[in-house]
């Protein structure tokens, strides 16, 4: 079947399965959590072929940690499943009523935003994520995950595709693209595809946001930054900038640069050399984090630069403004905390640093959409267009607006004959 056949076909499907009540939804999803722990073995050992595969295809480190999908990721997916059952179904809630006249009544209703298409590098969970939420929310969707794993992929798009359509679920709401050459076909299809989300690599998101016909949601770097003000507590800020930085490193919500206010550098980074260094962290700093401190020089490059590793580069500033400005400057829009005993000083930056994610005295490792109570995530947007921060649910609907007559005609209320009343309804008889 060529690409433009299988975009359709799972846009027809994609048309029913808007229509899908949310009891069918739950109990596809209940279907898929029940076929995946049934299957643990199968899946673990599709995923220790591709593990292998790409150690002998010396596949970096960072990517490698996000190809594997062992017992514990499995039991995070289960957990993300039916903690999405558990959730409320994003279609069909009324954001507006309006009687415009007399039996004339405007309800403005959520809907799913049709086909995604969503294309991702090493991670098998991140399939396991995308496709229920789609499911939850209507949405029919293109799979692509990246060829290092293809095996893991391949075993979890058959479960979850043959669960669902057991549990009544429309044919053809999902699909598995296995080749490269149908990302660059997909990216065309604007005629059935209504949005495409990319996850993976900076270069990987640029190409996808340079050669799609189709609006694109989501991030191309993830340069996140933590601000310690000359206030902050010190065990707190060691505790808070260990986690950012180190509790999982390639991810785009781990810490990159750490910005400390130039009072309190000379207590806290002799201490946090100390700390980072027993986990293995590289120090890359500015020269008056060097007078302080042994680290590497910084460059202008390193303060633009996601490492997914363990390196952090750190800068002192005179204060709160220069940090904010440091930030907005050389930050992806991503995520960005301040560790600060002043909450005024907490509000002025999380009103001023311009990120999808802005945080007060803990970790920048908290903006994921399961942590949110979102169910999991399709993806993080650092856009300002539709939807912002971790998208879960919320983001994966639109809305539609309907209107109830009863042969109500615009020349009555052109030729004056009839005026409007605009009167808000309640949004419960939506």
């Amino acid at each position: 079947m060529n690409m433009e056949e299988l975009a359709r076909r799972v846009k027809e499907a994609s048309l029913k399965l808007a229509a899908a009540d949310t009891a069918l939804k739950n109990r596809a999803l209940a279907a898929i959590a029940a076929s995946l722990s049934d299957r643990e073995e199968e899946i673990i050992r599709a995923n220790r072929e591709d593990l292998e595969r790409s150690e002998r295809e010396k596949l970096p480190a960072p990517l490698l940690k996000r190809l594997k999908f062992d017992e514990a990721k499995l039991a995070e997916a289960v957990d993300g499943i039916n903690s999405l059952i558990g959730l409320e179904d994003p279609v069909g809630k009324t954001l507006l009523a309006t009687e415009l006249d007399d039996g004339l009544e405007l309800y403005k209703v959520t809907c799913p935003i049709g086909v995604i298409g969503v294309i991702f590098e090493s991670r098998p969970d991140a399939l396991v994520q995308i496709a229920t939420l789609c499911l939850k929310s209507g949405n029919g969707v293109l799979l692509k995950g990246g060829s290092e794993a293809r095996e893991t992929n391949r075993i979890l798009a058959d479960l979850i595709i043959e669960a669902a359509a057991r549990a009544g679920v429309p044919a053809n709401w999902a699909a598995l693209l296995e080749t490269r050459a149908a990302v660059n076909e997909m990216l065309q299809l604007d005629r059935y595809i209504d949005l495409v989300i990319p996850r993976g690599s900076n270069e990987f998101v640029r190409y996808i946001m340079d050669h799609s016909r189709i609006p694109v949601l989501g991030h191309a770097d993830g340069i996140c930054h933590c601000y310690v003000d000359e206030d902050a507590d010190l065990e707190m800020t060691l505790r808070v900038v260990a986690d950012a930085k180190t509790q999982y490193v390639a991810v785009c919500n781990a810490l990159e640069t750490l910005l400390v206010h130039e009072r309190i550098a000379p207590a806290l980074l002799p201490p946090l050399k100390q700390a980072l260094e027993a986990k293995q962290v590289t120090l890359i700093g500015c020269p008056q984090t060097l007078q302080i401190i042994p680290a590497e020089p910084a460059s202008e490059e390193d303060w633009r630069t996601e490492y997914l590793d363990y390196k952090l580069s750190i800068k002192i500033v005179g204060g709160l403004d220069e940090a904010i400005d440091h930030i907005n400057s050389y930050g992806s829009g991503h995520t960005d905390s301040i560790i600060t005993a002043d909450r005024e000083k907490a509000m002025r930056f999380m009103d001023y640093v311009d990120s999808g994610n802005v945080f007060w005295n803990c970790s920048t490792r908290f903006s994921d959409g399961f942590r949110y109570g979102f169910g999991a995530e399709v993806g993080i947007s650092t856009g300002k267009i539709h939807s912002r921060g971790p998208v879960g649910l919320d983001g994966l609907v639109i809305y539609k607006y309907r209107l109830l007559g009863s042969g109500h005609v615009v020349d009555d209320y052109a030729s004056r004959r009839k005026t409007f009343k605009h009167r808000k309804l309640d949004r419960s008889r939506g």
